[in-house]
């Protein structure tokens, strides 16, 4: 059954202005919030009493970002929803780099290993050919490419063949990737994506 809301496109650019109804007073909880990778410490949300065998015990919790505005739910294992993307943001890229490194970080907020290695593995291929590299060659060779240009550091050649092996691996093997193949690679493309892009936009022209 239709719910007779309108749907509300975005188009200026601007965060909605977010005002949640009857949120509690809580504890003030420090977290990094999943949805604006922002530090915060609020202390509005909301919370449901959890009870097992007739005993209480530490209660769920909703938080509401003080930065966004947007919900983060803790488990009772305290595990927080969504996740923290892992790596730090990098300024100054490309909307397709942006996008692509900003699907590999949350897919590894949420386990998705794989998908943030493939992830990676893209944007190794952009960055090249906005470096010069022709299209359609392969993946090992835009990662040769990257290094031959000096875009890897000089005692970087083993980040070179490990980086190229576990792409290919997350395209052709059957394995999945682990936590440490992704961390691996976006911490690989989060150097990557500095020097060609961040550092250089930072020095006056």
């Amino acid at each position: 059954m239709a719910s007779g809301r309108a749907t509300v496109r975005i188009t200026s650019g601007r965060p909605p202005s977010i005002s949640w109804q009857n949120p509690n007073p809580l504890d003030p909880k420090r977290y990094t919030c999943g949805h604006c990778d922002t530090l915060v410490g609020p202390n509005l949300g909301y919370y449901a009493t959890v009870s097992v065998d007739g005993q209480s015990i530490e209660p769920l919790v909703v938080m509401i970002c003080s930065n966004c505005k947007l919900p983060t739910s803790f488990d009772l294992n305290g595990k927080q929803h969504p996740g923290v993307p892992f790596g730090n943001a990098v300024d100054s890229l490309p909307p397709n780099v942006e996008a692509l490194y900003d699907e590999a970080r949350r897919a590894y907020s949420v386990g998705a290993y794989t998908a943030s290695v493939l992830a990676c593995r893209k944007i190794l291929m952009n960055v090249a050919v906005a470096q010069g590299a022709d299209e359609g060659r392969s993946f090992i060779s835009y990662v040769e490419h990257l290094a031959a240009a000096g875009y890897v550091p000089p005692d970087g050649k083993g980040w070179v063949d490990h980086i190229r092996k576990k792409g290919n691996e997350a395209t052709h093997e059957i394995a999945l990737m682990t936590a440490q193949d992704a961390t691996e690679l976006i911490s690989f493309a989060e150097m990557l994506l500095k020097f060609v892009y961040e550092f250089p936009a930072r020095v006056p022209t």
